[in-house]
């Protein structure tokens, strides 16, 4: 779509969106192929230094416009940017009036590098932005020059939090220029969802935009046209199209771009019904016990990669032995054999305070790439229960589901979708094969001054937190603050006990003070000061250098493991040495780390025979050990996402005679 195609493209359905293409597997293959080969767009960002030249030109004139003027001139952009489309010098003058209300509202000013994102934004690609480069103020300039176009904008972003700080922070900008602004929040009633996706921007979270998307597709059912809808409103407010809560989908910019379109592609979005009858408890008691008499290893085999477990023959045979004396739905054999299958799935692969936390009474899903619980979630088949029942929880209903999508399918539907990220290199190519989104990475605006502190890899776990506590304590002692990274509630909470015996004071971000979280982030940066964080400091937090703590070399930033994906570590990197401050970062990890245990088995048995106890690995082993495991668990979720869509490409193909599945 070229760029001035998209205010004079919309099409005139009843719910405008992009009519996904058939690819067939050698367009796959292609697409896949010049994705590996054209990982990043570098050589465009001379494309937009133009745009640059031409927005700092008009510049000076937009400063000398009183708010009267401004109005006026953006009344005068609105008319001539829906007649004409987005011509670089309309961009331009749209972008130097941006600007100039954000130095007049917020006291921002954006910068250079900044004018050059959002002119990659605009123009339906992804901004690879280091970390404090002000990714939510270069959002501003596509989201308003294509607001006043007449094209409503979705800024789509990974939590609750970062969707109403990033509204509220930006609203003067948008208000300076006319234009209104709706935020998504979890909880809110249907009228209220309505009412923001009625504005011109409008800030909400990936899964909450993709499920009321989903609500709607319950409401359409298949795909009336227009006339239909138009005829239906003689009904009054029980009219379909008065019970829709988006307008279509325009046009997306996706904030933290890999997390939502890479990393969270891998569970398919489903939503779901209560079943009429409440759940048996005893049921899952009893699935409970029988799961705990099987052997492992013998009766079953737990696929830690796959997170699936299989039961053999001999399990079957001792299942039908066990079942023997119960009746009911025991005497059938798959319907057995699928309820203890999860329910050594709940009791094998996951773990309080990682996957899941007791809260309350009840079961909540930690976001393994968040850090952060959601509250609305729950597993399906049955799982859920288990694991309540497990936990000694009340029981929740078990959920029939109603409809379901995939990330990649659903942001595949958006008009136009542009993203921007710090972390994209790793997977332009995917971007590129699944979304046909080029990556260009920006030039930052000051000199990075944050430096790579030499990592270490101990034999054991024990080993690892000893040296974790010391480094710690070494860097308190200077008067530097710390963030330390963990990947769950549990080591977030062991590492907290170690630093309470050693009397060192800190303060703990996770999933139980995920309320506290604006207050504790906004202290991390200040001198002494010790933050013990899961992922939830990992992505759109910048903690700011409390005065004095620059001449200290800055933030000290230390993970505690090393995670599946390389993006997510340089997230958490990425906290430290922001615009320009300095910073450091290492990693002091274990070869009992899950990652290492569930990727790299064999090389680890090889790498700690070559060290004693309590001693670091020799730096070459340890650093090849971690990337061959980091590598193969790229590889694998790369292909749990590339299957996802496959079979809701095929599962849409199979069901086209009666409409499409969600």
């Amino acid at each position: 779509m070229s760029s001035a195609a998209l205010p004079h493209g919309i099409p005139e359905g009843a719910y405008p969106e992009r009519r996904e293409p058939r690819i067939g597997w050698f367009d796959r293959l292609g697409a896949r192929a010049f994705g590996i080969v054209a990982r990043r767009a570098r050589a465009q960002v001379r494309r937009w230094e133009r745009l640059v030249r031409s927005v700092n030109d008009y510049g000076p004139s937009a400063a000398r416009l009183d708010e009267r003027e401004i109005l006026q001139m953006a009344e005068e952009l609105q008319l001539r940017l829906r007649r004409e489309g987005f011509r670089d010098d309309l961009v331009a003058r749209s972008f130097a009036l941006v600007r100039e209300m954000a130095t007049r509202t917020l006291g921002e000013r954006h910068f250079d590098v900044q004018l050059i994102g959002g002119g990659v934004l605009l123009s339906g690609m992804v901004a690879e932005m280091e970390t404090g480069e002000g990714k939510t103020l270069t959002a501003t300039l596509p989201a308003c020059t294509a607001a006043l176009a007449g094209i409503p904008v979705h800024i789509v972003t990974v939590n609750d939090y970062l969707a109403a700080r990033d509204a509220e922070w930006m609203r003067p900008v948008y208000q300076a220029l006319g234009l209104t602004v709706g935020v998504i929040l979890h909880g809110m009633d249907p009228g209220a969802r309505r009412a923001a996706y009625a504005c011109d921007v409008t800030y909400c979270t990936n899964k909450e935009v993709a499920f009321d998307y989903l609500r709607d597709r319950i409401v359409l059912g298949g795909q009336p046209s227009r006339l239909h809808l138009q005829l239906e409103r003689l009904y009054g407010e029980d009219a379909r199209a008065r019970r829709l809560l988006h307008r279509g989908l325009y046009y997306a910019i996706v904030d933290e771009a890999d997390s939502v379109l890479v990393d969270e592609a891998r569970t398919p979005l489903i939503i779901s019904g209560s079943e009429g009858d409440p759940p048996e408890q005893r049921l899952y008691q009893t699935a409970l016990s029988l799961a705990a008499r099987l052997e492992a290893g013998h009766d079953f085999t737990v696929e830690e990669r796959e997170r699936t477990v299989r039961l053999t023959r001999a399990g079957e045979l001792k299942l039908e032995d066990l079942a023997q004396p119960l009746d009911g739905i025991w005497s059938g054999p798959r319907r057995r054999e699928e309820l203890v299958r999860q329910a050594l799935t709940a009791q094998r692969l996951f773990v309080r305070d990682k996957h899941y936390l007791v809260r309350e009474g009840k079961v909540q899903i930690i976001d393994e790439f968040t850090g952060r619980v959601m509250a609305d979630r729950s597993w399906e088949h049955g799982l859920h229960q288990l694991i309540e029942t497990k936990e000694g929880c009340s029981l929740t209903r078990r959920q029939d589901p109603l409809a379901r999508i995939s990330y990649q399918r659903f942001f595949r539907r958006y008009l136009r979708l542009a993203g921007m990220t710090g972390t994209a290199r790793e997977v332009a190519g995917e971007l590129w094969s699944v979304y046909r989104l080029a990556v260009v990475s920006m030039p930052t605006n000051r000199p990075l001054r944050r430096r790579h502190d030499p990592d270490r890899a101990y034999p054991t776990a024990e080993a690892k937190w000893t040296a974790i506590v010391k480094r710690i304590a070494d860097l308190h002692r200077g008067g530097r603050p710390v963030l330390v990274g963990t990947r769950s509630v549990a080591a977030s909470e062991h590492l907290s006990c170690l630093l309470t015996g050693k009397g060192l004071p800190h303060q703990v971000l996770n999933a139980r003070q995920d309320r506290e979280e604006a207050q504790i982030i906004a202290r991390a940066g200040e001198p002494g000061r010790i933050t013990v964080a899961t992922n939830m400091a990992g992505r759109g937090t910048d903690i700011r250098l409390a005065p004095g703590v620059a001449e200290l070399e800055g933030l000290h930033v230390i993970a505690t493991e090393r995670h599946e994906a390389r993006r997510i570590d340089r997230q958490l990197f990425g906290r430290c040495g922001r615009q320009g401050d300095p910073g450091c970062f290492q990693a002091i990890m274990s070869f009992e780390d899950e990652l290492v245990t569930v990727y790299a088995a064999r090389w680890r048995r090889l790498a700690v025979a070559f060290a004693g106890s309590g001693r670091p690995v020799a730096a070459p082993i340890g650093a090849f050990v971690f990337r061959r495991a980091q590598r193969t668990a790229e590889r694998l979720h790369s292909r749990i996402r590339r299957d996802l869509l496959k079979t809701d490409e095929q599962l849409e193909s199979a069901l086209a005679f009666s409409g499409r599945p969600e």
